[in-house]
């Protein structure tokens, strides 16, 4: 499927869904629904009536009015990852999913209702804003975040590179919210880094799961079997996603070839799905230690819940975001695209991580001092396990 293939949560999810509809010279064609009673005449009369009655006809933007249709059904369905994309909307999805684009860099979601970062990504204004994982987004300059939807949001915060958008955030342990003025720029994601920790730790940062991070992962893969690293941090945190195919390619390097990765669960529609490892499992015997936090989320938590499942690797940090849903995109006819709920995936054991997340082993939070003093205790006790581990 390319780049139309099953998508997780991915860089700045919009809301709204699509629907397809023929037109007739007398006759409404609407080959797609169910019930077969079901009456479509309510929505012609409102259509004609918008058409006969408004006051000023000449402002009726007919591509509009079908796009709003689809937009409003959509809100209804109350799943903010079944998505419609416009063409100019699928345009700036596939970018972001290439991994480049004008913005402040951040995924965002709604939580409980609310409008919140899932993660500031690596080294881009959101990030050196001081944006946090589950930072409330209040307001968007000085258009109240209430009742918006995602698109609506990615709307408002994207924009030209050098120019200026104002986010009030509501963080958990302030008093009162904080503006947040941060300059838009070419975004460009990075999919991973290696370093060495204490002489034989890789220590692995995993930014977001792309295209090409799979490439990305064996180029670091083969400096890590050529130097003196004898165990493995992975670092996971502020990772929202990406393509559940690039999880099981990275799950194949630390799992035994045909171990389960994940599951995808159809609601009873057709048989369960089950992902396997299939990779050339050259680090499943190396220790390995794992990092979450709010901003873990989908194909990141897919990856940790098999290592923890298989292999009962123990994950360090903060309860992971809880996305448990799996997407699909389909092109349309006129550039735009639906992205679609097709299922729910489940761990190796078959749990359901929906709106709870995964709980790490050893739980460590980051104060407000950690991050002023540019601490990391999150690091420093995944470092302090890994070296008792042989």
């Amino acid at each position: 499927m390319s780049l139309f293939k099953k998508i997780l949560l991915i860089t700045f999810v919009f809301v709204i869904f699509g629907v397809g509809f023929l037109i007739g010279k007398s006759t409404v064609v609407c080959k797609f629904c169910a019930p077969e009673d079901l009456d479509f005449s309510l929505f012609w009369e409102a259509w004609h009536k918008i058409q006969q009655e408004y006051v000023n006809p000449g402002d009726i933007d007919i591509q509009k009015l079908v796009y709003g249709a689809i937009s409003g059904m959509v809100e209804s369905i109350g799943d903010p990852y079944t998505i419609f994309f416009n063409p100019g909307d699928t345009k700036r999805f596939l970018e972001d999913v290439g991994g480049s684009f004008e913005g402040v860099g951040m995924e965002i979601g709604i939580r409980e209702g609310q409008l919140q970062v899932i993660a500031p990504l690596e080294a881009t204004p959101a990030q050196r804003a001081g944006l946090r994982p589950g930072d409330k987004i209040i307001k968007i300059d000085d258009v109240s975040t209430m009742d918006i939807t995602i698109e609506e949001a990615v709307t408002l915060i994207r924009g030209p590179k050098g120019t200026e958008v104002t986010l009030t955030i509501m963080r958990d342990e302030w008093d009162s919210s904080e503006d947040f003025i941060i300059k838009r720029a070419v975004i460009e994601v990075p999919s991973l880094k290696l370093e060495l920790k204490e002489e034989n730790i890789a220590y692995i940062k995993l930014y977001h799961f792309s295209e090409k991070i799979d490439q990305d992962f064996k180029e670091i893969a083969a400096e890590i079997l050529k130097s003196p690293a004898e165990k493995i941090i992975l670092d996971l945190r502020g990772n929202p996603g990406g393509y559940l195919e690039r999880a099981q390619d990275i799950a194949g390097w630390f799992l035994e070839k045909g171990q389960v990765v994940v599951i995808e669960d159809f609601g009873g529609k057709r048989e369960q799905e089950i992902y396997k490892a299939k990779g050339n499992s050259k680090f499943s015997d190396y220790p390995l230690v794992i990092l979450i936090n709010q901003g873990s989320a989908s194909a990141s938590e897919i990856l940790a819940s098999a290592l923890r499942d298989n292999r009962g690797i123990k994950m360090i940090g903060e309860t992971s975001f809880g996305k448990g849903s799996v997407q699909k995109l389909e092109s349309l006819t006129d550039g735009s695209s639906l992205k679609i709920t097709i299922a729910n995936w489940l761990t190796p054991n078959g749990e359901l991580i929906t709106d709870k997340g995964l709980e790490p082993d050893i739980k460590v939070e980051m104060t407000e001092e950690d991050y002023e003093q540019d601490r990391d205790p999150q690091l420093n006790k995944a470092i302090e396990i890994i070296k008792e581990i042989e």
